[in-house]
């Protein structure tokens, strides 16, 4: 083995060559900033033995805070009061589940009995929350929402709820967030807006959202043998109004809460070991409204058709030969 010498080695000794600092790295160089940068987010950082969540370490969170409160901090950023943390988890409960009739649970269960996984199941139910299964809540607080602007600019309240229940009549249309398909009056809106009432009351809620959802409760009662009462979708488009939330995430926190019920159910089905279940008993057929039995009949004309345009083909393949 041949050693190197001193004056070989310092001249492949590394080198510490440092760039000037005024040269521009090429274009094709990415600032590692604008790569961290591009899922920027406030909402949480993770970093090795590190969870904080909006700024808090989940250590502290974990025994001490509620989901719902939980949920109030991941979507407002800040820990919500007593109250507040109070009012949101009513709603939530109250929208948990409403039974294999609702569309969004019957087809959780109908998945799960093809075989797929919970994931998939309750994916199926969650996708059938839209605007008309499921979007009755943040449409309710939009005309809450257009209510109290009628009163912010001098209307009275009962007149503003009269009027809209009267454009809504001119066309056909539902007022969202009141009557119910099932129940003549819906169990879940009394406590909820006695909760909401009670924060009015002690201060911890401006009262508004209440006020817009009595008063078009009212409205629609006037001239009507029967009341309209109000459903889960305006009592809890009024709570979460009254805290604050976007209409948007009014149909969030819905199909949240709404999760929970399709998943119980859907593992229900699974745990019960049914196989590939329709939506109605299988000794039951869907009714039938179109032709009667008939047999496929083709005309003579078009078998004499098909055979003249046989031949015309034959002829022209022996004029090209």
């Amino acid at each position: 083995m041949t050693r190197r010498s001193g004056d070989d080695e310092a001249a492949t000794a590394p080198q510490d060559v440092t760039p000037p600092q005024d040269v521009t790295p090429p274009r094709d160089v990415m600032d590692p900033r604008e790569v961290t940068d591009w899922w920027s987010t406030a909402v949480s950082r993770v970093r090795p033995g590190e969870i904080l969540l909006r700024g808090y370490p989940v250590e502290q969170l974990i025994g001490q805070m509620s989901f719902a409160e939980t949920i109030w901090l991941m979507l407002r950023g800040e820990v919500p009061t007593r109250t507040q943390g109070r009012l949101l988890e009513a709603a939530l409960v109250a929208a948990v589940d409403h039974g294999p009739q609702a569309p969004s649970i019957a087809a959780a269960r109908m998945a799960a009995t093809c075989g797929l996984g919970l994931n998939n199941a309750v994916a199926t139910g969650v996708n059938l929350l839209g605007d008309v299964h499921g979007g009755a809540g943040q449409q309710c607080m939009r005309v809450l929402t257009e209510l109290e602007q009628a009163v912010a600019e001098g209307a009275d309240v009962d007149d503003a709820a009269k009027n809209l229940v009267a454009e809504y009549r001119a066309t056909g249309s539902h007022v969202p967030g009141f009557g119910h398909r099932f129940h003549p009056y819906d169990p879940r809106r009394g406590p909820l807006l006695d909760l909401v009432g009670a924060a009015v009351a002690d201060g911890e809620a401006p009262g508004w959202a209440l006020r817009a959802g009595t008063a078009l409760e009212r409205a629609l009662a006037e001239g009507r043998s029967r009341p309209v009462p109000m459903n889960i979708d305006g009592a809890t488009a009024i709570v979460y109004s009254e805290l604050g939330f976007p209409p948007e995430l009014g149909r969030g926190l819905f199909v949240l809460s709404r999760s929970v019920g399709i998943l119980s159910h859907a593992w229900e089905e699974k745990s019960g070991g049914a196989r590939i279940k329709g939506p109605i008993p299988r000794r039951l057929l869907p009714s039938y409204e179109g032709p009667a039995p008939r047999d496929l009949i083709r005309p003579e004309r078009e078998k004499c058709e098909e055979s003249e345009g046989s031949a015309g083909r034959a002829d022209s393949a022996e004029g090209g030969a």
